[in-house]
């Protein structure tokens, strides 16, 4: 309807997405699916917008919205929609093993809150070790640098995550966190074949519905020709 509204399109348009990103999974999927839709409307009405219009559009429809029309690899500022893209400086793979049903977001939110209450909580800010580590592709110096603000607030309302992780890390995972606002959870390992064998592991722990394997970075939303 934006799009449509900036151009004045009628907007009779139908759209079938193949979704194959977990529901409420922490992972952007929703994000992901209103990308892939305005990168399509785009191109089915020849619109020709600017990727900076696209961006500016795909703001208004959430803030995770920009970064799955960028893709790879970027600093989110603001609410995340302000996006400076970062170098990467090889490949990295990941696992996420995905769990019985979703985890609300607001609901972990709301749950950081009250475990902070009181709390001064610092300014978000870009950890010179991790842009470091994807510069340079260093698989081992990324693991030691990550973090997520909101893993303590999901394992509060899922303590069963933390079996999850204990299952991949076990199995070689060279670092293992909650994905996003949860309950999907992330590996990263060294190389291709290392993901194979966590994402077994995890199958075969019992502690999640499914696991795939990912390399990174990957592209944005963009239009496939068959």
């Amino acid at each position: 309807m934006a799009l449509a509204e900036r151009y004045g399109i009628t907007p009779a348009v139908h759209l079938h997405i193949a979704k194959d990103i977990p529901v409420a999974g922490g992972m952007a999927g929703g994000s992901a699916d209103g990308a892939a839709a305005l990168v399509a409307c785009d191109a089915l009405w020849g619109t020709g917008a600017s990727r900076d219009e696209l961006l500016a559009i795909c703001a208004e429809l959430g803030s995770d919205v920009p970064f799955s029309l960028v893709g790879g690899a970027a600093l989110g500022t603001g609410r995340g929609e302000k996006l400076t893209p970062i170098e990467v400086g090889g490949a990295f793979h990941w696992v996420f093993a995905v769990a019985d049903g979703g985890l609300s977001t607001p609901a972990v939110y709301g749950e950081f809150d009250r475990l902070t209450a009181g709390v001064e909580v610092p300014e978000p800010a870009a950890s010179p070790a991790l842009l470091a580590a994807l510069r340079s592709g260093d698989s081992g110096a990324l693991a030691a640098a990550l973090s997520n603000d909101l893993q303590p607030a999901a394992l509060s309302l899922r303590p069963s995550l933390a079996d999850t992780l204990a299952a991949g890390t076990e199995a070689g995972a060279l670092a293992a966190l909650v994905s996003g606002s949860g309950p999907t959870t992330a590996f990263l390992v060294e190389d291709g074949p290392t993901a194979l064998k966590v994402a077994d592991a995890l199958l075969a722990s019992g502690t999640c519905r499914n696991a795939r394997v990912a390399p990174a970075p990957a592209r944005g939303a963009h239009v496939v020709t068959a």
